[in-house]
Order: structure tokens, then sequence, then C-alpha cells
């Protein structure tokens, strides 16, 4: 069975990053795809778990050569998904997760109109505007740009296939595997899973 493609993007402050890692935690055979990014590895970090670390050269090339899944500019640093990385975990049946942003997306759904995509919205501006000063590491500047760059981000919610509001932190996590299960169930997903089985309780 071959695995499903998601792209769950976020305005910054919704959660997205904290919901993936929890539902991660219970969900067997899915996994967050590896970013390439040309920027320099902080300190923790390590090659291939957080980021696959290549010099611009290197990722200028893959460009042209359109390995990538999507990729942008952030701040002077490149950052890409190799196609050829997500298509190996998706012939070996895992789910596979982007956690990239509704430009991005775009680029993918181009590419991979089969895959599903997620956006994840707060529940007001005002709880998105707390949770961004309760990080404690912006000036009120700083936070003035995310908060009006999220409220941008958010007029793209209906481009994407699922919505999921995170009000309640655990439900929302609940929400976003409940959609992961559910496409797990389709008929096509069943088939590829269980022929077999279909096969003996239909003969």
């Amino acid at each position: 069975m071959n695995g499903t493609l998601y792209i769950i993007s976020a305005p910054s402050g919704a959660g997205k990053t904290s919901m993936i890692s929890k539902l991660l935690e219970s969900l067997s055979d899915a996994e967050m795809a590896v970013s390439h990014t040309t920027r320099q590895a902080r300190e923790g970090e390590i090659d291939g778990k957080h980021y696959h670390f290549i010099n611009a050269d290197d990722f200028l090339n893959d460009v042209h050569e359109n390995k990538f899944l999507e990729h942008a500019n952030v701040f002077g640093n490149h950052y890409g998904t190799s196609k050829a990385a997500v298509d190996v975990l998706l012939e070996k049946g895992v789910d596979v997760i982007l956690e990239i942003d509704w430009q991005g997306a775009q680029q993918v759904r181009e590419l991979m109109p089969e895959a599903q995509s997620i956006f994840i919205l707060p529940p007001s501006k005002t709880e998105l505007e707390r949770r961004l000063r309760g990080r404690g590491t912006d000036s009120d500047e700083v936070i003035a740009k995310r908060l009006g760059q999220s409220c941008d981000d958010i007029k793209h919610y209906d481009e994407f296939d699922y919505v999921v509001i995170n009000d309640d932190f655990e439900n929302s996590v609940k929400q976003l595997g409940s959609i992961f299960h559910a496409n797990r169930a389709t008929l096509e997903k069943q088939k590829q899973r269980n022929q077999v089985l279909l096969n003996e309780l239909t003969a």
C-alpha cells in the first residue's frame, strides 16, 4: 500500500508544530519530510534528522533539475522538499507530512494533486495574538508584523481540503488524527492493504 502525502499549513501562532509532534507520538506509519536547506546548522541540529544541510550551488542545481516538490528563499536561505525522498517513503506505505506554508502547498499540489491538505486555524485573532506574545521572545514591533502576516496567511484557508480549528489542543490533535485514519479506511486504501481478505470474503 502506498502512503499518502499530507500538506499541513497554518499561520504563525496557530500551534501547527506542536499538534504535529503530538500526533506523531501515537500515529504509526507516518513521518515528517526532512527539508533541504542552505543555512548553517544550529547547535543541536543533526544533518538528515532536522534538515539536510547542503550548499547553495547544489541546492540551485537541484532546483534547475526539478528535484524539489517545493522550495523557497527565506531571509536569504533556501529551503526545499526533495521529491525523490518523499516518493521513497510513500512507496514504503508511509504517510508523509509536509509542514509548509500556503505558497509551498500551491507548488506541491501542482506536482502531486492527490496530496491531502490541512489548514490549522486559531480560534480567534485575540487568541492568536496572545499565543504570539506568549513566546516572550519578540518585541511589539515583531509581534505586530507576525500578526499581520498570520492574518494574510489565514485568507488562504479555503485552498485546503480540511480545516482544523485549534481551540482545545488535545481535541484538535484528535481531529487531526481522524483525518489520517479516515483516509486509511477509504475503499482504495483498503483494497491495497487487505485485498486477500476482501477476495476471501467475496468468494
